[in-house]
């Protein structure tokens, strides 16, 4: 009996100690969540200045598709790049499966030879298994500092691989992530990053400048268009990565709950047993002393 009951308060006091660990786990995810989730936020305001440059530009230029940068625009032979953003922690569930399948499935209704970058270790592995061609991978960043490496990083080298004299020039990019949703849930979603067609001006330019001073641009449009594309790729990368990283916050935050409530209802199960067995023995121990006692008293009347 003293040998269950040890085990037992040894049991308990394990899982206590596990879930004081999840319990720490689940506040850190909810700091995370609210870190990316304020980065995204922060981004609102210059992606609408941004946005309202790039349809200035458009507008006074009286631009057309020609206008944008050739290294921008694309071929219908141009391969299509693609960009995924994943997770190289555990703990997220099915996180990268969620956004590989979405992935797969969207590259189902493209044409064209598809070549793939993964952010994170785990998701290129796991686009390799689909059968897709992984040409190389990117750290995940660790927090909302290291992004803006990340994304640099990447710029660089979309400005770079059409800048090769090659047969295989990729002008055409995708993006695709993870985005969070209410009650830490999340959705896979895609963006067309390249090329900046005709549709994306004339999206630009139907917004009008909130004023009435006209913004004057400057150099005939030419390097100021430049620097706001290149603002506009930055944000659109940014936000992918930041709303891929709450996401996956967001996934293990939940499987913390889940396994919160799992601790909570195995400790009150392992409680419950100690508490039965812990009486059982005291009531054990009455009876010998009840049982001594009139052994004893009989003992003496005799």
């Amino acid at each position: 009996m003293s040998d269950s009951i040890a085990a037992l308060r040894r049991k308990i006091s394990g899982a206590s100690d596990l879930r004081a660990v999840v319990r720490t786990m689940k506040a850190l995810a909810a700091s995370s969540i609210s870190d990316y989730e304020r980065s995204v936020l922060a981004l609102a305001d210059y992606d609408r200045m941004v946005s309202l440059g790039l349809g200035e530009c458009f507008r006074q230029a009286q631009l057309d598709p020609t206008a944008v940068p050739e290294r921008l625009r694309a071929a219908a032979s141009d391969p299509i790049g693609v960009i995924v953003f994943g997770s190289d922690q555990g703990l997220v569930g099915p996180f990268n499966d969620v956004i590989v399948e979405h992935v797969v499935h969207t590259l189902a209704g493209l044409s064209g030879r598809v070549q793939v970058w993964a952010v994170g270790e785990r998701v290129q592995a796991s686009l390799k298994d689909a059968g897709l061609d992984v040409q190389g991978m990117y750290v995940v960043p660790g927090s909302v500092e290291a992004i803006a490496p990340l994304v640099a990083q990447i710029q660089i080298d979309i400005e770079a691989r059409p800048a090769k004299s090659s047969p295989s020039q990729v002008r055409q990019i995708h993006i695709f992530h993870n985005r969070p949703l209410a009650a830490s849930l999340y959705e896979p979603v895609s963006q067309r990053l390249l090329p900046l067609d005709a549709t994306w001006q004339q999206g630009l330019t139907a917004v009008p400048w909130p004023g009435k001073m006209r913004a004057e641009v400057l150099d005939h449009g030419a390097t100021t268009l430049r620097g706001l594309i290149r603002e506009y790729l930055f944000i659109s990368l940014f936000r992918a990565c930041a709303e891929s990283r709450a996401s996956e916050h967001a996934s293990r935050l939940a499987a913390m709950e889940r396994a919160d409530r799992n601790i909570k209802d195995l400790l009150e199960h392992l409680q419950s047993s100690f508490h039965r067995l812990r009486q059982g023995s005291i009531d054990e121990e009455l009876f010998d002393v009840t049982a001594g006692y009139e052994a004893l008293t009989k003992s003496e009347m005799a």
